[in-house]
């Protein structure tokens, strides 16, 4: 009887094979040759059964039932198939037959005749199925013990496997790749994953793969200490710590996007190679990478929907510029249409930070209006506003060229009268010197006023040479702001010294002259008692200020103490007049005018 004859052949078969143990290629050729031999014994025959086109089903009963008893032989087994290389090797080639049959049977749907075959090789199709699926499972998470322990991927003492989930070291070298399977361990994913996809179970076996190779995303990770917070923990945790958070996040996002998902779609093109369409290769490329990649954009969204507090500015900026290099790398690896949505999400999440980073610039002239003037500041020293505002646009115009592209480019697509840069800060500095020139008025002594600006003036004028600041306001600015220092300078000269140097003038009859000399002396004194606790923090205008002074006081009164010992109505009298000071006592006492700080 062929049938039986059949089922002999595979019996002995399987029965050598097991037999064989240890040696899969010597079983390999036994199975190799009996199963060319047909029900007559003869060499070369199909052991498939073909169509009857008489509408008879024996062959594909007989045949079910044989693969029945192969199939189910595994299948009840708790013993894991691909524990064994002869095993899986039988397990596949039964899988393949009862895979022909079925797809024989589903292109006779027509044939009532066949019904009953073709759903018992439906169900035997779907046990198999789940098999292989806990199969694929098992594959792959055994793949550790693959390793050796100084393997690249498990070498370190806090950088080794855990739970079963191979983690990599940190990297720095983002040219390399991560192999995380071996090629022997690929080859059986693979070989499992043509069954699967061939008996219509391409999206359980992509689930199978997704799953376990998210598990490695999520410990790698978990390894760059990123805290995973929620967009509402974001929210609510201090900006110090979140800055922190912002330094780990774009060394873990390029960490990411340049060697983690590259590899993975590697490993996704090796284990699903072979198969007639790309489609599971790319939902499973997805599946891996989306939990990964929506944790990581979620965390930039909720900074960019964060307060828009001027000093968060600079972290922003990080992050803007972060993704803006990554895109390309995310367009190239998001290409197809299963990733397609994670790529307008990350689009939309950098154009987000872009308008986050607008605000945040406008913001500052808030800053700078709500900043009123309350008390004088002592000693008209350099207010802290005016150190606030240029030590911010300094560093802000490091990010130069992102800058100018985000002003540029919201405005375009917004309609808005956003300005360029420049013409941004120069309104900053506007409103920066109307603030201060309020500020001045809560001096009472007009020079005091002038020296005030004059210092802050000065510190603008210095935070704006010789950096990328000076090159956006550009160097008439910068010429406008020196002639208008020069102005505050004479100024407070005038105001301060032209009435006490106005003392010194030799005009006049002998009493006048000795009048003027004590006149001079009381406001020389009051004016260096005061301005020496003046404040000019910097070094070079304190010196020039000084020198100033000096070079029209010192001057005025050579000249008038040499009229007075010459004045001929000393002749006759009780000697030369009391002279309080020599000429290097007055220069003496002039440097001694301003101090450094108000401290």
């Amino acid at each position: 009887m062929a049938e039986a004859g059949d089922e002999n052949l595979y019996a002995a078969a399987r029965d050598i094979a097991r037999a064989l143990g240890k040696d899969p290629s010597a079983a390999g050729d036994i199975l190799q040759i009996l199963s060319g031999y047909g029900a007559s014994g003869n060499r070369g025959g199909d052991p498939r059964p073909t169509p009857s086109r008489g509408g008879s089903n024996v062959n594909f009963d007989r045949a079910l039932n044989s693969l029945e008893r192969q199939i189910s032989s595994y299948i009840v087994e708790d013993r894991p198939i691909w524990s064994d290389p002869v095993d899986s090797r039988t397990f596949l080639d039964s899988v393949d037959e009862l895979i022909s049959i079925a797809g024989d049977l589903r292109s006779m749907a027509g044939d009532k005749s066949v019904a009953v075959c073709q759903s018992r090789a439906d169900e035997l199709l779907q046990q198999v199925m789940f098999r292989l699926q806990e199969e694929f499972g098992y594959v792959m998470d055994r793949a550790p013990d693959s390793f050796d322990s100084d393997d690249e991927f498990s070498g370190e003492e806090d950088n080794d496997t855990s739970d079963g989930v191979i983690v990599a070291r940190p990297i720095t070298d983002y040219k390399i790749v991560i192999e995380a399977l071996q090629s022997s361990v690929i080859g059986d994913l693979n070989a499992i994953a043509v069954r699967m996809v061939a008996g219509g179970y391409a999206k359980e076996c992509s689930r199978a793969y997704s799953s376990r190779r998210r598990e490695f995303l999520e410990e790698s990770l978990s390894r760059l200490h990123l805290r995973g917070l929620s967009m509402e923990e974001v929210q609510e945790t201090p900006w110090q710590d979140l800055e922190d958070e912002i330094d780990r996040w774009i060394k873990a996002v390029t960490l990411v996007f340049r060697v983690f998902f590259p590899s993975e779609r590697l490993l996704c093109d090796r284990v699903f190679s072979d198969l007639p369409v790309s489609s599971v290769t790319d939902l499973s490329f997805m599946e891996v990478c989306r939990g990964t990649t929506t944790q990581l954009l979620n965390f930039a969204d909720a900074i960019a929907l964060g307060s828009r507090l001027p000093e968060r500015l600079f972290k922003v900026v990080d992050l803007y510029e972060a993704m803006q290099d990554l895109i390309p790398k995310m367009e190239t690896l998001f290409s197809d249409r299963y990733c397609l949505p994670l790529r307008h999400e990350a689009v939309a999440i950098h154009k987000r930070l872009g308008e986050a980073i607008r605000g945040i610039f406008m913001e500052l002239e808030n800053l700078i209006r709500r900043d009123p003037p309350k008390t004088a500041f002592p000693g008209g020293g350099i207010h802290p506003i005016t150190r606030y505002v240029m030590n911010y646009l300094r560093a802000a115009c490091k990010s130069r060229q992102t800058l100018e592209q985000i002003l540029d480019q919201t405005g375009n697509e917004t309609g808005s009268d956003t300005r360029p840069l420049s013409v941004q800060i120069v309104w900053v500095l506007e409103l920066l010197e109307s603030n201060l020139e309020g500020k001045k008025r809560t001096y009472r002594d007009p020079s005091l006023c002038f020296l005030f600006m004059m210092n802050n003036d000065k510190y603008i004028l210095d935070k704006a040479k010789d950096n990328e600041l000076g090159l956006v306001l550009g160097e008439g600015w910068i010429v406008k702001h020196a002639a208008k220092l020069r102005q505050y300078h004479s100024n407070y000269r005038r105001s301060s010294w032209n009435q006490v140097v106005g003392l010194l003038r030799t005009e006049g009859p002998y009493p006048k002259l000795i009048e003027n000399l004590r006149l001079f002396k009381a406001q020389f004194d009051e004016v260096c008692k005061i301005q020496s606790q003046w404040v000019v923090t910097d070094e070079q205008l304190r010196e020039e200020l000084r020198s100033s002074v000096a070079g029209i006081v010192s001057p005025a009164y050579s000249n008038f103490i040499r009229r007075l010992k010459e004045s001929p109505e000393i002749n006759g009298r009780r000697g030369e007049p009391f002279i309080p000071y020599t000429v290097e006592d007055v220069e003496y006492r002039i440097k001694g005018l301003f101090k450094e700080s108000s401290r």
